[in-house]
């Protein structure tokens, strides 16, 4: 008997833990004029030099249709460095592309957010990140 309770306590808890993540992870609907990052995308990521703008695409998804024109980044910690962004296609989800450029060599985390218009006023996004070696 003593069995039988341990493992069904044990499936319960698995249970209530598998359940209590997956509720965690679920994304969250966007409010009214939100735009919501959700990766970044660097098509030629081996060939990027430092001084020179490298390509960057930033996918996203968004209520609508917002006005969209500069995007910050930050390598490590070092910036933001803003760039205006040279196109943004709708979607579900979304490209914003901007060429942003780094100023030294080595392996950064890129860090981005984007500046958008909601109800009249600029808001930003939230961060996020990507690892990248600047040659």
């Amino acid at each position: 008997m003593r069995r039988v309770t341990a493992f069904l306590l044990t499936s319960l808890m698995g249970g209530a833990i598998l359940l209590g993540s997956s509720c965690a992870t679920a994304p969250t609907p966007l409010a009214p004029g939100e735009v919501r990052l959700l990766r970044i995308d660097v098509p030629n990521e081996v060939g990027i030099k430092s001084r020179l703008p490298f390509a960057v695409n930033i996918v996203f998804e968004a209520d609508g249709k917002p006005q969209i024109k500069t995007a910050c980044f930050s390598f490590s910690g070092d910036g933001p460095y803003c760039s205006k962004v040279l196109d943004v296609s709708y979607g579900s989800p979304g490209t914003i592309s901007v060429e942003p450029r780094a100023t030294m060599s080595g392996m950064y985390a890129l860090e981005v957010y984007v500046l958008y218009i909601r109800n009249g006023k600029t808001q930003p996004t939230r961060k996020i990140s990507t690892p990248i070696t600047i040659n």
